[in-house]
């Protein structure tokens, strides 16, 4: 199995796009810091369409291999405008980011921005009921495990962000890695190429979607190219047979030809069904 370099996959999501909007049209709020570890502020963008918001958001994961680059967030308008032109506000989350962090420490970081945003929504402008998740790749891995795995909250907690939800309305997951058990093995080249996946391979188990299948999990969207090299669209088929099996609401849209990273005609296609998707699960019909 061929295995790309991992700024590919990186690349590939976080192109650069100028955007062509209007200044009024759109607000950044960059470098929301909604946690810190290791005396590092964890932190997310905010873009608020100025006109006709539908209250509704979905919250895109910065993650390619489980690194999680910054970029000027006016590099990102082009990427997010489809679904700014339909009124969503977007959040561009980071997380600790490998090689430091590693995937159980990842997971924390992308629990924790849902829950500060739900506990902050009022102040954002959305509903904390229509939060939805998107992201490929890793980042699409880390929407499956929202998805698949939230809870309610800890209503002990001393912080009362961890007293909210991490819960969300509907996910949309690009060429997403399911199933982490062979990759956490050493004898993987996986294993050895993204640092994120050094961890106990007794908890691989926790950190695998394709296990966690329930049928209250919020429905979810895959797209996949049938000729991925590095993600296998078997992951996507396996997890869609589990979503069927517990009745979630799901599809797998699977674009012919593409490999990993969708570019041109793909990306369009690919952007115009995650727009479809959150507006019939998000938005009140």
């Amino acid at each position: 199995m061929k295995v790309a370099f991992t700024a590919i996959v990186l690349t590939s999501l976080l192109i650069p796009i100028h955007p062509t909007f209007a200044e009024n049209e759109v607000k950044i709020i960059p470098d929301v810091v909604y946690g810190h570890k290791y005396g590092m502020a964890l932190t997310f963008d905010v873009y608020q369409p100025q006109k006709q918001a539908n209250g509704a958001a979905v919250l895109f994961m910065v993650s390619g291999g489980w690194y999680s680059k910054w970029t000027d967030p006016k590099n990102m308008l082009g990427w997010f405008k489809p679904l700014l032109d339909e009124g969503f506000t977007v959040f561009s989350v980071r997380h600790g980011s490998s090689p430091k962090f590693i995937i159980p420490e990842v997971v924390d970081d992308v629990r924790r921005s849902v829950r500060f945003i739900r506990l902050h929504s009022n102040e954002y402008g959305v509903r904390p009921d229509q939060l939805g998740v998107w992201g490929g790749s890793a980042g699409g891995h880390l929407s499956l495990v929202l998805g698949t795995t939230s809870d309610e909250g800890n209503p002990k907690a001393k912080d009362k962000v961890l007293q909210s939800s991490d819960r969300v309305a509907a996910v949309v997951a690009y060429y997403p890695p399911t199933d982490l058990r062979e990759f956490v093995d050493e004898k993987s080249p996986y294993y050895h190429r993204f640092p994120a996946l050094q961890f106990d391979a007794d908890l691989a188990d926790d950190f695998s979607p394709l296990l966690h299948v329930t049928q209250d999990d919020p429905p979810t969207l895959l797209i996949h190219g049938d000729q991925d090299q590095l993600v296998p669209i078997s992951h996507s088929k396996n997890i869609m047979k589990q979503f069927q099996t517990q009745k979630v609401p799901a599809e797998l849209l699977i674009i012919e030809n593409a490999a990993h990273g969708f570019k041109g005609d793909d990306h369009s296609r690919a952007s115009e069904a995650v727009v479809k998707w959150f507006k019939q699960h998000l938005l009140p019909q």
